[in-house]
């Protein structure tokens, strides 16, 4: 079952009477060894939600004691808050206890161009530690060398825990190459840390929903204050790890979509900073309200 596309594309937003925030925004002061990418799997973020944080630092040599911003804090998606929510263009995927007080959030890995992560409802049918990988015709076309079977082990890349999901051909999975978290590398399926995977194959149950939606810019309250948190297009995010660049935008009918979910508060807000953040997109909570 598809959603509506306002509920899978586009601006999100969570009310005053959502989750709030989640997590604390956090920094890192570097070391000579460090790079972006060991810095991204030791925190628990992805490579491009942490390149885009830090714009004009090398990935490769960011330097000895730069403080490094981690985007340790999220607005949560505009989508039902139950079960697993994943956001594209975000990377990430939330899971909401059934307690509905703790929500949970992971980075992941997503599907290249050409392999794209479907939107949409559907929910966990099977999970499985130690799965066994049987490469869809689809995949042994472009790799012929590839077995009709992958037994569990190292060389299988779901890793060590996988999610089946109602869609057939696609999972939520651990994998055996953890730097393709945080980017778009994979053939549709979602790749999870192996310590990620791990903590959320605790959590899960068969039969939970699962929600794929694609909304690069979130709005939401925390503390009586109006957020935005707004990441690149999943389409620009190869541009970001490629060129180091992308094209800067404001979406058409910004402002007409925050009227409403500011409200009264719609005095408040600051258009400088929404719009430096909107065009800097570094995909964590900026305040807009004043």
């Amino acid at each position: 079952m598809l959603l509506v596309a306002a509920l899978v594309a586009g601006t999100a937003w969570v009310g005053p009477g959502g989750p709030g925030m989640v997590g604390t925004m956090q920094t890192y002061r570097t070391t000579a060894a460090d790079t972006l990418e060991d810095i991204a799997m030791r925190f628990d973020l992805g490579y491009v939600e942490l390149v885009a944080a830090n714009p004009g630092l090398d990935p490769m040599a960011p330097g000895i004691g730069v403080e490094v911003t981690l985007p340790t804090a999220h607005l949560p998606p505009d989508a039902p808050q139950e079960g697993i929510v994943i956001n594209l263009s975000e990377m990430r995927l939330y899971y909401f206890g059934r307690d509905g007080e703790e929500v949970h959030s992971f980075p992941i890995g997503i599907g290249r161009e050409g392999r794209h992560t479907p939107l949409g409802r559907t929910r966990v049918v099977d999970k499985k530690a130690n799965p066994t990988w049987r490469p869809p015709a689809s995949i042994r076309a472009e790799q012929p060398d590839l077995p009709p079977v992958v037994p569990p082990g190292p060389e299988n890349p779901l890793g060590e825990y996988a999610f089946y999901l109602g869609w057939p051909a696609y999972l939520i999975h651990g994998t055996n190459k953890p730097a393709g978290v945080g980017r778009r590398v994979s053939a549709g399926c979602i790749r999870m840390y192996p310590q990620d995977v791990e903590r959320l194959f605790s959590m899960v149950e068969v039969g939970t929903p699962v929600t794929v939606v694609d909304q690069p810019i979130k709005f939401g309250w925390h503390e009586g204050e109006l957020y935005v948190e707004a990441h690149l297009p999943k389409e620009k995010a190869n541009d970001l790890v490629f060129d180091g660049s992308f094209q800067r935008e404001i979406p058409s009918g910004l402002i007409a979509e925050l009227i409403p979910i500011a409200g009264e508060a719609f005095q408040r807000i600051d258009f400088d900073a929404l719009h430096r953040a909107v065009l800097e997109r570094r995909g964590y909570p900026v305040r807009i309200t004043r």
